[in-house]
């Protein structure tokens, strides 16, 4: 077949230019070694997402100096494990749904109890039995406001959406700012930006809507007022949604199946410290390595590695790690963390807290609460184990049930004594659970050296499973589009109209 000098010219420059590329690629040897610090769900997913980029000769280790599962954790009572950390995942939480499919776990539906919400007072809002009486309640009370909250979540989390399809296809982001645009445009950063308070105000919501659902929503998902950012706002709002579940034997299995699917070696320790090094390999060529400091049980060490991923907040109440050595220095970042204290009591509600004279007439399994002074819990709520037990006639009969309070504080015992008729055990879990939220939000760098990243950046945008999730599988694309300088692949602009067409 007879082909013009112009198109051989052509095919040679394309076959030149491809093979500059593979020639580029083959000349960038794989990492040989990858640190991650952290194995709550940030980092084990970040092992996950990192084996399946990088293949299966590279060496990762995950640091963790307390349990697989971070903020993921059971606590036992009376013979039953409860979740004590993040409770609930929702429906269209992608990553979360995939690891409990992939890892052969299963998922579970929370009992559907009746919620009231209560003022100090009296209850704002009771649920009942009967769906038809909850709608007239809705709008006998706040009109059209139910419905238009639903709506107003439902086009953010369309857009939310979106970052599941730019990762099927590889694209990465270098900043949690140029992720969440990529995701809302400008839309998103502006909730960064303002309060909760402010964006549904802006978007037409009544303030008694505001003060007797939304209030009670943030405080029980983040222990902290409508005074948060506008878009962790929208992300506990999306937790009052139907369909939310949990996965069977507690949420943290999701983290200890991903750490054992990425065959990745655990180091059960804290790192105190990374360095950048300079070594000669054997052909004479020099590398950069990051040493890593840290103790075990069994006494100091440390390693060198490639690739750092760091997914454990860089608090100074939360984790100590200090970077050596670096030019321009690595920051740690002091702004605060919520402290929420977990409080699992089994015992009798007292029903006349509430305002209810008998115990046996109380219909309620879960109470928020709105902005109080004089309220010292932010929600209580009864709760199922893990492993789903049927409850006996005797706990039915008694009232005997076991309880879990969100407070800013531990609950003294007079406290308790005003909570609960009676009871026979209690324990308690205290979390820095999530960020101190406080508009505008200025996000960490997910970059904090050439190849060293910071996976916990997006908490400060939300703090939720998915959102970790995200975060770790953006951080393994983003360490090997970098490993491999695909640049092409790296905060792409215009990604939801450019991907109409890339089917």
């Amino acid at each position: 077949m007879y082909l013009s000098a112009a198109v051989r010219s052509m095919l040679t420059g394309l076959i030149l230019c491809s093979l500059r590329v593979a020639a580029t690629q083959q000349l960038r040897h794989p990492p040989t070694r990858i640190a991650v610090v952290g194995a709550g769900i940030g980092g084990t997913s970040a092992a996950y997402f990192l084996r399946q980029k990088f293949g299966k000769d590279v060496h990762i280790d995950v640091f963790e100096k307390s349990d697989v599962g971070g903020r993921l954790a059971t606590i036992e009572m009376e013979g039953n494990q409860y979740e004590a950390g993040g409770a609930v995942i929702h429906p269209l939480n992608l990553h979360m749904k995939a690891f409990v499919k992939d890892l052969g776990l299963s998922p579970r539906t929370p009992s559907a109890d009746l919620l009231g919400i209560y003022n100090g007072d009296e209850f704002v809002f009771q649920e009942s039995e009967w769906f038809l009486i909850n709608i007239i309640k809705m709008l006998w009370n706040y009109g059209l406001n139910f419905i238009r909250m639903y709506m107003w979540v439902e086009e953010i989390l369309d857009k939310f959406m979106r970052i599941y399809r730019y990762q099927t296809f590889d694209y990465s982001f270098s900043t949690t700012e140029s992720l969440l645009h990529a995701m809302g445009g400008d839309d998103f950063i502006s909730k960064l930006n303002m309060t909760i308070d402010e964006a549904m105000q802006k978007s037409g919501f009544t303030q008694r809507f505001i003060d007797d659902i939304v209030v009670p929503a943030m405080r029980v998902n983040y222990g902290q007022g409508v005074k948060i950012n506008g878009f962790v706002g929208a992300v506990s709002l999306a937790g009052t949604d139907s369909g939310l579940w949990a996965v069977v034997g507690g949420n943290n299995l999701v983290c200890s199946g991903l750490l054992y699917s990425a065959k990745a070696q655990l180091i059960q320790g804290t790192v105190t410290s990374v360095q950048e090094k300079v070594r000669s390999t054997k052909p004479g060529n020099i590398v950069t390595l990051y040493e890593i400091s840290y103790i075990t049980d069994t006494g100091p060490g440390l390693d060198l590695y490639d690739i750092v991923v760091i997914a454990t907040p860089l608090n100074g109440n939360l984790g100590n790690i200090k970077f050596v050595g670096f030019d321009p220095p690595i920051k740690t970042f002091s702004r605060p963390y919520q402290q929420t204290v977990t409080t699992f009591v089994h015992g009798r509600i007292n029903a006349s807290f509430f305002g209810y004279s008998k115990s046996c007439q109380f219909p309620l399994s879960e109470i928020l609460t709105t902005e109080n002074p004089k309220l010292f819990i932010h929600s209580i709520s009864a709760v199922s184990p893990v492993n789903p037990v049927p409850e006996s006639d005797a706990s039915k009969a008694s009232g005997l049930r076991v309880w879990k309070i969100f407070s800013p504080e531990v609950l003294i015992d007079e406290q308790l004594h005003q909570l609960f008729e009676s009871y026979h055990a209690v324990k308690v879990r205290s979390w820095l659970a999530y960020p101190k939220y406080s508009p505008p939000e200025k996000m960490p760098p997910i970059k904090l050296h050439r190849a060293i990243y910071y996976l916990n950046s997006i908490e400060w945008a939300a703090s939720a499973m998915e959102m970790s999730a995200i975060s770790a599988k953006n951080v393994a694309l983003l360490s090997y589009h970098q490993w491999y300088r695909k640049d092409d692949h790296i905060d792409q602009e215009d990604l939801a109209e450019r991907l109409k067409t890339e089917l």
